[in-house]
């Protein structure tokens, strides 16, 4: 056996990388490593099991156990990483959390796959060996949080889901960090927005705020704004057309959710592209607040995290600018 190149905890949380039916994850993580028993000869792994759900299950409540357990197990200096095992659907969401509340600077690296185990050309374990080689490299420490799929290394705050082929998961605005070559990582950029020990928020998060989105189509009516703002949510992500755009029908019931303390986050449903402020909207004036590149999903993820912090669109809208 070789010796161990250091310490990599996987926490396992389910998904169509554990997914051993049409109905229900089954496979733990330790029958994920299984499948890779080259790993356990480079590496020594620690697994634990935080939830056996498909991503779409996935909660703020399961966020919130996850940073806490990573923000745990970073502190013991023998960790060298930890990979995070997760559904596909909602993998974005859970990785750009992270990479908003994890306060170190080790890797943390999200993977999944887009076959099932079961499935011809299954990549799960392909993945997952990325996943534990790019967890243990020093060279991806201080990156921010790392999703990696199909030999491609994204940043957590840019990658989203685009197509259910294998090369689902893109950077679509700023392309991959780098990408795994020969088994090992090759990097080309670093994300310049804030994460991790540089992120405004802090890892002892009780509760999240309630935030909504709402998607945008021609005929929209305001009521599915008064319908969100008479039901308890605490912030609203406009899923607008083109650059975040406020049909005129809509405006009335925008600017009295926000006059009601709702913030208010025009965001597009192009999912790229800067958002621009004060364009077509006076923004300033009315107190909404524009979601820079970050796709509606992601909008919302800091629109819930900058809500514990304070109501002020003006600092609010700092966050967004940073992060």
């Amino acid at each position: 056996m070789e010796t161990h190149n250091g310490n990599v905890l996987v926490l396992a949380t389910g998904g169509s990388i554990a997914q051993t039916s049409p109905s229900d994850p089954t496979l733990t993580g330790e029958a994920l490593l299984e499948a890779v028993p080259e790993l356990r000869h480079k590496f020594g792994i620690l697994v634990e099991e935080v939830a056996q759900v498909s991503s779409p299950d996935i909660t703020p409540e399961h966020w919130i156990e996850l940073a806490s357990r990573i923000n745990k197990a970073v502190a013991d200096d023998k960790l060298q990483g930890v990979v995070v095992t997760h559904g596909t659907d909602t993998l974005e969401e859970t990785a750009f959390f992270l990479n908003l509340i994890v306060k170190s600077d080790k890797p943390v690296v999200v993977v999944g796959a887009m076959r099932r185990p079961y499935a011809l050309g299954a990549d799960g374990a392909a993945n997952l060996h990325d996943a534990v080689t790019l967890a243990s490299c020093p060279d991806a420490m201080g990156r921010g949080v790392l999703v990696v799929l199909n030999s491609e290394i994204h940043s957590a705050r840019d990658v989203t889901k685009t197509t259910f082929n294998l090369d689902a998961f893109k950077s679509r605005d700023f392309g991959p960090l780098g990408q795994m070559v020969n088994g090992r990582p090759i990097f080309y950029r670093r994300s310049e927005r804030k994460h991790t020990l540089c992120s405004a928020f802090p890892s002892d998060l009780g509760r999240l705020p309630r935030v909504a989105i709402i998607y945008s189509y021609a005929g929209v009516t305001p009521d599915l704004i008064e319908a969100v703002a008479a039901s308890g949510y605490e912030g609203i992500v406009w899923a607008g057309t083109g650059s975040g755009s406020l049909p005129k029908a809509i405006r009335p019931a925008a600017i009295a959710a926000v006059k009601h303390g709702l913030a208010f986050v025009r965001s597009s449903r192009v999912n790229c592209g800067y958002i621009k402020r004060n364009d077509e909207v006076d923004d300033d004036a009315l107190g909404f607040i524009t979601g820079d590149s970050l796709n509606p999903q992601k909008a919302r993820i800091l629109l819930m995290l900058s809500l514990t912090q304070t109501n002020d669109p003006v600092k609010i809208q700092s966050f967004f600018d940073s992060h």
